[in-house]
């Protein structure tokens, strides 16, 4: 007799904080997986990715074919997409067409049983921001088909990468004295992350979840100054003198949130909006169909820190961002610098090296540099140095490095960076690996192709830099890696470590 063969889930959104975790939580629970994502290379580096159970399929919500073919044979479907982000576009209307689209292809999907969607809570009505707006219209379009739709309605979510705990601990650890908005003394009903996992993948197990609404939220309700004094105890920093004032406006707020805290204010503007809405349960139906231990706040803060400094970050809010389309080298001015320098090391440990740049680890050269070329960055609206990197010692694609975004990665053999600061053209930082038998040649490429005259302005204000910056970034990683392979050949008694060859 045939084993029946487990069920078959969708998750959309796979590459973003949510939904990167969700996936092997299914897994562990039972399901087969598939993902649709526009960029499934992004999900090549999660550690799941090579399970047989886990489909990545590439497609675009926008594309409604592409979904009919990602939903086809699936007993359920997650939704956690949305945009977030405040700028010229009109991204409610983009997000409301993007469940439009997902609700047609899921009608005329007959193995389809259930859609989860994780939105927002807050209070109804006309006062609520354009953000949790967005996404009750979503949960409207998605309600409005043939498919029954769970919604969990979440208010904050603690847990380490997330953009709301981000902004929360930047801005305790930043600033001993705090003006800020009115709505420090909102009330929220926070959530750790792994509760609000839990609960997503229950509603498949409990049948009473199905076409339901259901608002979950942690243990407590408490003010965000009180988030803020539990932060700045779990960070062992004295009380923070919180100063509210009415004049701080949304996008005031949000332009703070940017200077201070690694988020764009592109993101931190929505976020600082629905700030202002009172978002608590306002039934307990979730806890009582899905009974868990809900974590306190402090209990959510202290281990969302503590995966951090143990370096056990699962997924970040810089995962979903967005990898534009490769430029057209070939075309147009393209300035290069090339370097290259001999390394006795082997490939595997020079690519280590190279992998060990950025974030809390540094650039091996010039780092007041590059922390001065953040502030700059920061100053006209890029992401600058904040970001840092989710892993201290390895790198995915589409993980963000600081200033940059991996874009390209073959083990051992190459990796390549593009430049998401703000430039008056595009970058790119290019590392090649060489094997050469007894030693390893590391070739090092940037290249820039400017976008007129303040482009070139830029390249010839730059280049002189280079010679400092990159000169010393290839000594760096070459000192770096001969020392590991002397580490590994003869750890209790190192010795000198030798300079590497000269770069040409």
């Amino acid at each position: 007799m045939k084993a029946l063969r487990s069920p078959l889930v969708l998750v959309t959104g796979a590459t973003g904080y949510i939904g990167g975790r969700l996936v092997p939580r299914l897994l562990q629970a039972g399901y087969r997986v598939r993902c649709l994502a526009r960029s499934a290379k992004k999900l090549e580096s999660r550690a799941w990715a090579d399970d047989p159970r886990v489909e990545i399929v590439p497609g675009d919500l926008a594309d409604r074919a592409s979904v009919e073919h990602a939903l086809a044979g699936c007993s359920a479907a997650y939704y956690l997409v949305h945009s977030m982000l405040a700028s010229g576009e009109d991204y409610p209307e983009h997000d409301r067409l993007l469940a439009r689209s997902f609700t047609d292809a899921a009608a005329s999907t007959p193995t389809l049983e259930r859609i989860v969607y994780l939105g927002g809570l807050g209070e109804t009505g006309n006062s609520l921001s354009e953000h949790l707006s967005s996404r009750r219209e979503v949960e409207r379009e998605l309600a409005s088909g043939s498919v029954p739709v769970t919604t969990l309605r979440a208010a904050m979510i603690i847990g380490s990468g997330s953009a709301s705990f981000e902004i929360l601990r930047y801005l305790v650890e930043r600033l001993p004295i705090m003006i800020t908005p009115r709505w420090v003394r909102t009330e929220s009903q926070p959530i750790a992350v792994r509760n609000v996992l839990a609960y997503l993948v229950r509603v498949l197990e409990v049948e009473e979840t199905t076409g339901r609404v259901l608002d979950i939220g942690g243990s407590e309700v408490l003010s965000y100054r009180d988030l803020m004094r539990i932060m700045a105890e779990a960070l062992g920093l004295p009380r923070r003198l919180i100063l509210p004032v009415p004049v701080l406006t949304p996008r005031l707020s949000s332009l703070w949130i940017h200077l201070v805290t690694p988020l764009s204010h592109r993101i931190a503007r929505p976020l600082a909006e629905g700030l202002r809405n009172r978002v608590v349960c306002r039934s307990d139906l979730a806890r009582e169909l899905m009974p868990q231990r809900l974590l306190s706040p402090r209990e959510a803060i202290e281990a969302a820190l503590g995966n951090q400094r143990a370096d056990h970050v699962e997924t970040s809010w810089t995962d979903a961002g967005p990898l534009p389309g490769d430029p057209d080298w070939a075309g147009g001015t393209t300035f290069v610098d090339r370097r290259t320098i001999e390394i006795e090391a082997d490939p595997e440990t020079v690519f280590r090296a190279i992998c060990r740049i950025g974030g809390g680890n540094g650039w091996y050269a010039a780092d007041l540099l590059w922390r001065v070329r953040g502030w700059i960055d920061r100053l006209f609206g890029g992401p600058g140095l904040r970001r840092g990197r989710r892993d201290s010692k390895r790198l995915g694609y589409g993980d963000a490095l600081d200033l940059w975004r991996v874009t390209g990665i073959e083990q051992d053999r190459r990796l390549e960076l593009r430049a998401e600061m703000k430039l008056p053209g595009e970058a790119l930082l290019e590392f090649e690996i060489t094997d050469g038998g007894q030693r390893t040649t590391l070739a090092q490429i940037a290249r820039f192709k400017p976008r007129g005259l303040a482009g070139l302005l830029y390249w010839a204000g730059v280049l002189p830099l280079h010679g400092f910056v990159f000169r010393g970034m290839l000594r760096g990683v070459c000192r770096t890696a001969e020392a590991m392979t002397v580490d590994t050949f003869a750890p209790t008694s190192p010795g000198p470590i030798r300079k590497g060859a000269a770069t040409r």
